[in-house]
Formats: C-alpha cells, structure tokens, sequence
C-alpha cells in the first residue's frame, strides 16, 4: 500500500518561506519515475506547481520560477517544496504526487494536501 504524508504547511505572510515535504512508503519494487508538488486555489484548476523526474530534472510552473525549489532525497524517498518570497496568490492546497513505474506500467499517487496560506 503505497502512502504519502506531507508535511510544512501552514501560514505565512507575503515575502515569507515555508517548506513543504513528502514521504512516500510502501514502493516496494517499483520505481520512482517522478515526484512532484501540485496546487489547487478555491474555484480553480489544479496546477502543476514542480516536478522533478528521475535523472533529477526539474520542471516549475511560470508563476514560481525563481522563488521555489523542488529537491528530493532518493533515500528517505521524500520530496521537498522551498518556497519563498511567498505571494497572496500562492495561497492552495498543496498536494504531492508520485509517479511509480513497474515495466511498462505507470502508476499515480497523491497525499492528502495541505493548505498554504499567504496573507497580505
């Protein structure tokens, strides 16, 4: 049973950082084909925020870019959200996702998501 359990979310007024993180158990024998930090604000679409695939190439929303870092640590199967000189409009709920593969077979994950709140 492959869980996640995010953590780091909270409140924070503009300018400030927080850092979210991930924890992935129960992977077993499949492996990691990518990691990465989804958002979804009241009455919008979720958006994918970063990302970063197995060779560790990273891919982040136009919004963040400069002010978030996503990062990993392949041991502990955990991915990080840096997020700094934090915006009104950075306020979601922030959920993970992992990608696992097994052959050709690709499986999705999410955590439970966890509320980020910037005041102004």
């Amino acid at each position: 049973q492959v869980q996640l359990v995010e953590s780091g979310g909270g409140s924070v007024q503009a300018g400030g950082s927080l850092t979210l993180s991930c924890a992935a158990s129960g992977i077993a024998f499949r492996r990691i084909d990518a990691m990465g930090w989804y958002r979804q604000a009241p009455g919008q679409q979720r958006e994918m925020v970063a990302a970063i695939i197995g060779s560790g190439e990273t891919n982040y929303a136009d919004s963040v870019k400069g002010r978030f870092t996503i990062s990993r640590d392949n041991a502990k199967n955990t991915v990080y959200l840096q997020m700094n000189s934090l915006k009104p409009e950075d306020t979601a709920v922030y959920s993970c996702n992992v990608r696992l593969a097994a052959g050709i077979l690709r499986y999705d994950y999410w955590g439970q998501g966890t509320q980020v709140t910037v005041s102004s």
